[in-house]
């Protein structure tokens, strides 16, 4: 009997040990993910694994593509972003919705390239400064065309492998804001159904370290 009740105490002890034991890494885990934050610091853009994702719609269909990072920087402080800028490299501009090797694909860009968008010859670049962030969302002075306009969107700032990640949820902008006037219904009467739609979608993923 006595044996019996050892047997059981000895038991009990083991269950509440490994149960404190467990609590006690779980709040060590809760508290180690509460904790750590990004590190104050200036940050340099990777252009070679950022990218900006490009959305435009028409009544008959869509098109999708990415336009290149060139440059950039990020600065945070006590944790959370406090500024930085970016600079898009528009000859970079591709066209993902139609296969590479079809002609449609060169065609698209090349009018993209053109004068009717974003006139790539004499603006090769566009640029996004951010002036103010208010928790998760930032705003900033987007120019494209040489035309500035200050704009609003929600990014989610995170650690990564090889310094920080800067997500921006997808949002749109109005194209006709920066001069791109091209089949807008804003602008030309009698298209019907060959209008393109003044608003696109962007997203984007900056990666960036010390």
């Amino acid at each position: 009997m006595k044996k019996h009740i050892v047997s059981i105490l000895v038991l009990s002890i083991l269950f509440i040990s490994c149960k404190e034991k467990a609590k006690e890494e779980k709040t060590e885990t809760a508290t180690k993910t509460a904790t750590e934050q990004v590190a104050d610091a200036n940050y340099t853009v990777n252009s070679e694994t950022s990218l900006l994702n490009w959305k435009g719609f028409k009544p008959t269909g869509m098109h999708n593509g990415t336009v290149a990072i060139k440059s950039g920087s990020l600065e945070v402080k006590e944790g959370a972003l406090f500024g930085g800028d970016f600079v898009f490299d528009m000859t970079a501009i591709t066209v993902l919705d139609i296969p590479a090797e079809d002609d449609g694909n060169g065609k698209l860009k090349s009018h993209l390239e053109s004068k009717d968008f974003f006139d790539v010859a004499n603006n090769p670049t566009a640029t996004f400064k951010i002036t103010g962030v208010d928790g998760n969302l930032i705003t900033g002075d987007l120019t494209v065309k040489g035309v500035t306009k200050s704009i609003q969107f929600p990014v989610v700032l995170t650690t990564s492998s090889t310094g920080i990640k800067l997500s921006g949820e997808t949002f749109k902008i109005d194209r006709t804001d920066y001069g791109i006037e091209y089949k807008s219904q804003k602008f030309f009467d009698n298209l019907k159904d060959k209008f393109i739609n003044d608003e696109f979608e962007i997203s984007f993923e900056v990666n960036a370290s010390k």
